[in-house]
């Protein structure tokens, strides 16, 4: 049994916070708050931007003859150095840690060899991407040590800035925190006229930011110490480096931002408040520029921005406070925290840079087409007051409907939701137009608590009835901990005088496994 919820020791609320009903766990916390001091570490900010930022390399490929763009990737364990302080035990792609940068165009089939040297069973997501639940690389399909996975499948989505990373049921914030992440580019020839910055390496940059804690001899620690969230690290880092500077030799450079954290907020800007462009958010390019002085991504959550520099000029990327909205002790998520990340310095003379359109792409949500509208309320470690479970199939999507998903975080705590499969458009936010910045395609989304939001989406492809798709919160350690649940989408036309399962249907088998 768990203890009275009147305890007064920290592990004793600890342990309160992990045994408590949902409904109760927000008093628990507030009280575990309140009497341990818990907070985020404070942010040890480096001396010196001076390390040259590490940028991942093009992943190799190849196309064979039937047309297809074929990677290899294989996760593995190693070791890496960050610190003085010794190596620190990672994991990566394709070496030790992050992994390299995949990177395709709309209509190519492509294909990737996963293969699995870790001494546990791993996947590979692609999040944010648009393919067969087969190919997903979900829960459902793990890869054992020493195996190899190949999906396939049709690039058939806009440019966008994707990526990729482990989603084994339960143990996906370690591996992701160990180093398996990567980035996975779209490119259409649709949008190539845009005028945005596109050499890779030189003026269109990946960065995939997380934080760590380290330990005294170097390695990293997930002890989250009672913190509802998970892990918030005192030490940031961007592509795996520290401290680290950008050389710029063009007059405009693109920044593709990725929240890679496993929990921590992050609200981007520029020293002195400084103006910059964005142009693209999780499913690709917004429909016009959009001048910002700050962009928040919570964990998941990608952005585009274009800034401008002059010659020799220096300014430095870094998180201001985020708006997490009304949480309960906002200090204890990391919510008052500020702090640099990464420095970018002007070169003496500058490479003129294209104009950037002032039309970037044209989309609009169609709410007269949506034919179903599903509510789903985010609490403890719930959805809907369940928590994940392999065998059970809890939505079921017609092929070709367009639907509403009415999303809410219930307490006073921080989540996010993403979906899998589709990109969605923000309809509303608790009845209100969603800000500029969030009115384009997305996969995952930052709950302000105790709002409605109200997510547009079409699902036009891809029917199967045994594999299912996800839907959760990409805070991990709550992904990890059962806030998820399963869709599947079928194809009504197809299944005519068959009986189709409900949405509390019982698979009686945990889906494909390789």
């Amino acid at each position: 049994m768990c203890p009275d919820s009147g305890v007064h020791t920290v592990e004793g609320m600890k342990h309160s916070l992990r045994c408590a009903h949902p409904a109760a766990r927000a008093a628990a916390v507030a009280v575990a708050l309140t009497l341990t001091g818990c907070s985020s570490p404070e942010i040890d900010v480096p001396a010196d931007f001076g390390q040259p930022l590490m940028i991942p390399p093009l992943a190799e490929s190849h196309v064979d003859a039937s047309g297809t763009r074929i990677f290899d990737l294989t996760a593995r364990g190693g070791t890496t150095e960050f610190t003085a302080a010794g190596a620190t035990e990672t994991m990566g792609y394709n070496g030790t840690f992050l992994g390299p940068t995949l990177r395709a165009a709309r209509g190519e089939k492509v294909a990737v060899n996963v293969t699995n040297s870790l001494a546990e069973a791993t996947s590979v997501h692609w999040h944010g991407m648009h393919l067969p639940a087969a190919m997903d690389g979900g829960p459902h399909q793990e890869v054992a040590p020493g195996a190899t996975w190949r999906p396939e499948w049709i690039i058939d989505q806009p440019a966008a800035t994707l990526w990729y990373h482990p989603h084994p049921h339960g143990r996906t914030e370690e591996q992701v925190y160990r180093g398996l992440a990567g980035m996975f580019i779209l490119d259409d020839p649709d949008t190539a006229s845009s005028g945005l910055p596109g050499t890779y390496g030189v003026d269109d940059i990946p960065l995939i930011v997380q934080d760590k804690q380290f330990t005294a001899d170097g390695q990293w620690s997930l002890k989250n110490d009672g913190n509802e969230i998970g892990v918030l690290g005192s030490t940031t880092m961007v592509n795996g480096s520290i401290g680290a500077v950008q050389q710029v030799t063009t007059e405009q450079v693109r920044l593709r931002l990725l929240n890679g954290s496993t929990a921590r907020i992050y609200n981007f800007g520029f020293a002195n408040d400084r103006p910059f462009q964005v142009v693209a958010t999780d499913g690709g390019l917004l429909q016009a520029p959009l001048e910002r002085r700050n962009i928040q991504l919570s964990p998941g959550e990608r952005a585009e921005i274009v800034l401008s520099l002059a010659p020799g000029e220096e300014t430095m990327l870094r998180s201001s406070k985020p708006d997490l909205g009304a949480v309960a002790a906002s200090f204890a998520f990391g919510g008052e925290d500020s702090f640099d990340l990464l420095k970018l310095q002007a070169a003496p003379v500058l490479q003129p840079s294209a104009k950037i359109s002032p039309r970037l792409a044209t989309f609009a949500p169609d709410e007269e087409a949506a034919s179903v509208t599903r509510s789903f309320t985010l609490a403890g470690r719930e959805i809907n007051g369940r928590k994940m479970d392999m065998d059970r199939i809890d939505q079921t999507v017609a092929l070709g409907a367009t639907e509403i998903w009415e999303v809410r975080s219930r307490n006073s705590f921080p989540h996010n939701f993403h979906i899998h499969d589709v990109q969605f458009q923000i309809l509303s936010i608790d009845g209100a137009e969603p800000p500029e910045h969030l009115a384009g395609r997305k996969d995952t989304v930052y709950l302000s608590p105790r709002k409605t939001y109200r997510l547009i989406m079409s699902f036009e492809d891809y029917a199967d009835p045994d594999v299912p798709f996800m839907y959760h919160c990409h805070l991990l350690l709550h992904e990890d901990e059962g806030m998820m649940g399963q869709f599947t989408v079928t194809d009504p036309a197809a299944d005519a005088g068959v009986s189709k399962p409900g949405p509390d249907h019982d698979r009686g088998h945990a889906g494909h496994r390789h």
